[in-house]
């Protein structure tokens, strides 16, 4: 008997409360090229593409109890850049490079308008939520 996890997944997805867009460069080659001259990156020239326009989720991952090093070790931290969307089951496959854009916050007004590169789609999967790994691009 397969468990029926529909009516969590109605209360998680109200949850989510950021606007959010996922962009697709048009061929498929997604990054910037660096304008040697000015030292400037600037958009490679692929016209994006909306795949798709919803509720979800930006959050920062948690991060570890920093100590200092002993014996050489170093403790592994989130990168400063490193954030996670929460999206719901329902949107179009998630590839890497794909940019999530934050149209609007109600929990973050500086999240507003910041851009997203996707660095992992193989965070997690579960039964509720799509998670996704993200690097801050703006």
């Amino acid at each position: 008997m397969a468990l029926d996890l529909s009516g969590v997944r109605r209360v998680v997805e109200g949850l989510l409360d950021d606007e959010l867009q996922l962009w697709r460069d048009a061929d498929g080659a997604a990054g910037d090229d660096l304008d040697e001259a000015t030292g400037e990156l600037r958009p490679d020239g692929a016209a994006p593409v909306l795949v798709w326009e919803g509720l979800g989720a930006i959050t920062r991952p948690g991060q570890l109890v920093g100590v200092p090093p002993f014996g050489g070790a170093v403790a592994a931290l989130p990168a400063p850049t490193a954030y996670q969307a929460l999206l719901p089951l329902s949107l179009p496959a998630v590839q890497v490079d794909d940019v999530v854009r934050v149209s609007r916050s109600v929990r973050d007004a500086q999240l507003t308008d910041r851009r997203f590169r996707v660095t992992d789609i193989g965070v997690g999967t579960y039964a509720v939520v799509r998670v996704v790994q993200l690097k801050a691009v703006t």
